[in-house]
């Protein structure tokens, strides 16, 4: 069961970045814009490991994120983890991970707060161009990594919910591996993938299945839990009734009839009538 439930988290988060990459390339295509004028006069191999390099930084910054946020899950929730309160708020943030693919901005406050901090790191990102070595890529991914997004926002708050520091990291992955389509494709393939996207509302699809799998995350539990009280009920009640009804049977059933004990003593009629025989025996053997 646990096993299956990390399977359909680590699902959620690769979904999450897949059908939330047109916005990641609204956050992330300019930066992947200026890295490629940056790299201007290489030849292609050159470049692709460059690209290649800026990705895995950006996957690391990811899972390291995600090792983080979890580890405050682990904080938080340690004294209630044989209660429900985890599993609710893995929920919740299912279902406001949906609401926000289905475009309700929920996370637009941590992106602004997100913001104010990206702009406090403008004279570190500046050291990383232009990006002409795989250290400066690999650094340039790793800060990237921390771009004010509120789809990252919402994979870390599955991190803090999920509560385990290495399914914290892999689902941080996934949903990077999730916006890598988008991001290493080339122009025309991503108006292609836009173009799918929408055209199919799988964004809002996913966000629709993702906020029912969350309400069902936190109701089913708590009505099977319900359920399975009730039933404990009903055969108290019923083991309760079935020792009522045989003490009552005990009550009514009549005594067994009572026995002269073997030495109660014999009445004085019962004494005459034994002398009388004992008389006339005694007179039939003389004779």
């Amino acid at each position: 069961m646990h096993h299956t439930m990390n399977s359909a988290i680590l699902l959620a988060a690769f979904s999450l970045g897949l059908f939330g990459s047109p916005h990641c390339l609204g956050m992330c295509g300019g930066i992947v814009t200026a890295f490629g004028l940056s790299m201007q006069g290489m030849t292609p191999a050159r470049k692709s490991v460059l690209v290649a390099g800026y990705h895995v930084g950006r996957l690391i910054s990811y899972a390291l994120l995600g090792v983080v946020a979890s580890g405050v899950g682990v904080a938080l929730f340690a004294p209630l983890m044989h209660q429900s309160a985890p599993r609710v708020l893995l929920g919740a943030v299912l279902v406001i991970i949906g609401l926000t693919l289905l475009g309700v901005p929920l996370l637009a406050r941590l992106e602004r707060v997100g913001a104010r901090l990206w702009q406090a790191m403008a004279p570190v990102r500046r050291r990383v161009l232009p990006m002409d070595s795989v250290p400066k890529a690999l650094f340039a991914g790793l800060l990237w990594g921390l771009l004010p997004c509120g789809m990252v926002y919402g994979a870390l708050m599955l991190a803090v919910a999920n509560h385990d520091t290495v399914t914290g990291a892999a689902l941080m992955v996934a949903f990077g591996l999730g916006t890598l389509p988008m991001l290493v494709a080339t122009q025309a393939t991503v108006g292609l993938l836009q173009r799918t996207i929408r055209q199919w509302h799988l964004r809002q699809i996913n966000g629709a299945l993702l906020t029912v799998a969350g309400v069902a995350v936190m109701v089913v539990p708590m009505w099977m839990a319900t359920m399975h009280q009730g039933g404990h009920g009903h055969d108290h009640t019923m083991m309760h009734d079935t020792s009522t009804m045989h003490e009552h049977h005990m009550a009514t059933m009549p005594d067994e009839p009572m026995t002269l004990p073997m030495n109660t003593p014999m009445t004085t009629d019962q004494q005459t009538g034994g002398q009388t025989e004992h008389a006339a025996h005694s007179h039939h053997m003389h004779h």
